[in-house]
């Protein structure tokens, strides 16, 4: 009899989250909307009233396709600003 155990090769370690924006007065928002229903006018509102609490600006609103990475120069974009808002799914 053979018994198989289930330990594969570790593969590196994931990349922690980045450091908390702080405060957000005089910030950039981003906002990086993946094409899925509605995700576009949730992060958009949720852009605005956060700028509109905070002090901070909607600098970049960027637009990819939900099934693919988002493309390069619209990272680029995204680049500038200190927060960026993504991740809504259907």
């Amino acid at each position: 009899m053979k018994i198989y155990a289930p330990d594969g090769a570790v593969g590196p370690t994931p990349a922690g989250l980045a450091p908390a924006a702080g405060v957000l007065a005089g910030k950039r928002i981003g906002v990086l909307d993946n094409s899925k229903p509605n995700a576009g006018l949730l992060l958009g509102r949720m852009a605005d009233r956060l700028a509109a609490r905070t002090g901070a600006t909607v600098s970049v609103v960027e637009r990819k396709n939900g099934a693919l990475p988002a493309p390069d120069d619209a990272l680029a974009r995204l680049a500038d600003a200190e927060v960026v808002l993504t991740g809504s799914a259907d």
